[in-house]
C-alpha cells in the first residue's frame, strides 16, 4: 500500500513539535548542568608539615584536584595548629584560609568559640577524615633503660623523681584539646600519671619537637611523623608507642572547610571531597607508598630527608629500643578499614575527652554540635558520585563501642558512663 503524502501543514506542525521536545531537553539539560556547576574553582587549603596531610599533598601532586574542576586550589603550610586556627577564623577573604588538614577536635572548638579569639564562634564542617593512626609518642633518650611503652607506670616514678631533684618535666603536645594532647594525656593518666599535676603539658609546633627534645625542652612529645622518627634518626630519644596501639585505628585528622564555604560551594565543596577520597585511595595503595613518603618529603611540604619519612609511611616501624614491626597493623590508614568516613561516634569521644579536660563544659549538647559540625551526608553523596564500593561506606554513623588498650570501653550510647569510668579528670561545670 502506497504510503500517503505528508501536507505541508503537517510538516510545518511535526517540525514544530520536534523543535519543541528538543528545546525542553535543551532547558532540561542546561538546568542540569547548572546543578552542577562549581560555584567557585578556588579554595585556600592549610596544612602542618606532617604526613597523614599526604592525601592534599597528592591530590595537588597528581591532579585530583584539577580533576574534578578545581584548579584553583592553593595548598598553603601552616606554622602552627594555632595558625591554622588564626587563619581559619580569618577565611580566605580576609587573607586566611578556607580549610584543609586539621586535628579532628578543631573544628569543634573553632565552632564553639573555645578557642578563637574574644571566644567568637566561628562554624566549620568536618569534611572526611584524612586518616586513622599513625601518630606516635617518643620519650627522650635519658630514659633509654626503662624502653617506656604503653605502661607508663616506671616513666611516672622517673619523672616524679626528676621533678624531686628540682628539675623541671615536660611533656609536649601541638594544641590544648587536639588529638595529640589527648593521646598523651590518655598514656600517661592511664599509667597513674597526672598530666595536670605530676608534669607540665606544653605546646609545641611539630616541625619543632625534635629541636626541643634535643635541648631538653622536654622529656617525652606526641605528634605525627616524620618528627618521631627524625628523633631516632639523630639519637636524641625513642618511639615509646605508635597510637594505634592505645587505641587500635583510632581516628585522626580530618579534612574540614569553614561551613560559610560549603554553604556558599556546594558543588565545589562535592568537588574537593571526592579530589580528597581519591587521593587517599592511592595513598593508601602499598604500590604507592614509597612515592607518597618522596612527595611529603619536598621542600614545599614536609621538607624533611626521604631517610626520616620512608618506613613509617610504609609501615615499618623501628622504634629505637630493639623493636622493629615491618608492615605493623599499627600503621596509618588512608582508605583501608573506612578511614575516610567521619564516624560521628568518634567525634563525640573527642569531645567526651575535651570535657574530661576541662577544654569543654559537661552541659554541652553534643547531639546538636555534632549534627552542625559533622557533614557525614556530603561525604557519602561524594562517595555515591565516585562508585565507591559498598563495603567502603560505613551503615551507620557510629563505629561502636570501642576499646582501648587498658580496658576502658567507650559506649557512644553512653558517654557519661565512660567519663564517669577514667580515674583522673578535670571535669569543669557549666
Amino acid at each position: 500500500m502506497p504510503s500517503t503524502p505528508l501536507s505541508r501543514r503537517h510538516l510545518i506542525q511535526r517540525a514544530g513539535a520536534l523543535g519543541s521536545v528538543a528545546l525542553a531537553g535543551s532547558l532540561l539539560g542546561t538546568r542540569a548542568q547548572a546543578a552542577t556547576a562549581l560555584e567557585t574553582k578556588a579554595a585556600k587549603l592549610g596544612f602542618i608539615a606532617l604526613t597523614d596531610a599526604a592525601p592534599l599533598f597528592v591530590a595537588d601532586e597528581k591532579g585530583f584536584f584539577k580533576k574534578h574542576g578545581m584548579t584553583e586550589v592553593e595548598v598553603l603550610k601552616q606554622s602552627s595548629w594555632g595558625t591554622t586556627r588564626d587563619n581559619l577564623v580569618l577565611g580566605s577573604a580576609k587573607g586566611g584560609i578556607d580549610g584543609g588538614h586539621i586535628l579532628t577536635p578543631m573544628p569543634y572548638l573553632i565552632t564553639t568559640g573555645a578557642v578563637t579569639p574574644n571566644n567568637v564562634p566561628v562554624p566549620m564542617n568536618i569534611l572526611a577524615r584524612l586518616n586513622l593512626g599513625g601518630q606516635g609518642i617518643s620519650v627522650g633518650a635519658e630514659y633509654a633503660n626503662l624502653k617506656v611503652g604503653t605502661d607508663t607506670k616506671a616513666f611516672g616514678k622517673a619523672l616524679a623523681a626528676k621533678r624531686g631533684s628540682g628539675k623541671a618535666v615536660n611533656a609536649a603536645m601541638t594544641f590544648p584539646g587536639g588529638t595529640h594532647d589527648l593521646w598523651i594525656r590518655y598514656w600517661l593518666a592511664a599509667g597513674g600519671v597526672d598530666p595536670n599535676k605530676d608534669i607540665s603539658t606544653i605546646v609545641v609546633p611539630p616541625a619543632q619537637m625534635v629541636a626541643n627534645m634535643k635541648v631538653g625542652s622536654m622529656d617525652t612529645f606526641c605528634v605525627c611523623e616524620p618528627w618521631n622518627r627524625q628523633l631516632i634518626n639523630q639519637k636524641i630519644g625513642y618511639t615509646a608507642i605508635t597510637t594505634s596501639e592505645l587505641w587500635m585505628n583510632h581516628p585522626e585528622k580530618a579534612f574540614a572547610m569553614r561551613a560559610d564555604y560549603v554553604q556558599a560551594n556546594p558543588n565545589a565543596t562535592q568537588a574537593l571531597i571526592k579530589a580528597v577520597m581519591e587521593a587517599q585511595m592511592w595513598c593508601e595503595d602499598p604500590a604507592n607508598r614509597a612515592e607518597v613518603a618522596e612527595i611529603c618529603s619536598r621542600r614545599r611540604w614536609i621538607n624533611a630527608p626521604v631517610a626520616d619519612v620512608i618506613d613509617r609511611v610504609k609501615g615499618d616501624f623501628d622504634y629505637g629500643t630493639g623493636r622493629v614491626e615491618m608492615n605493623s597493623k599499627f600503621q596509618m590508614r588512608f582508605w583501608k578499614d573506612q578511614a575516610s568516613y567521619p564516624f560521628q561516634s568518634h567525634d563525640l569521644w573527642f569531645l567526651t575527652e575535651n570535657m574530661r579536660w576541662g577544654y569543654l563544659p559537661t552541659s554541652l549538647d553534643t547531639k546538636a554540635l555534632i549534627a552542625k559540625v559533622n557533614r557525614e551526608d556530603l561525604w557519602r553523596a561524594a562517595a555515591k558520585d565516585l562508585g565507591v564500593a559498598a563495603k567502603d561506606i560505613p551503615t551507620s554513623t557510629s563505629r561502636g563501642v570501642e576499646t582501648f588498650f587498658d580496658g576502658k570501653v567507650f559506649d557512644p550510647a553512653n558517654p557519661k558512663k565512660y567519663l564517669d569510668s577514667l580515674a583522673i579528670k578535670t571535669v569543669k561545670a557549666a
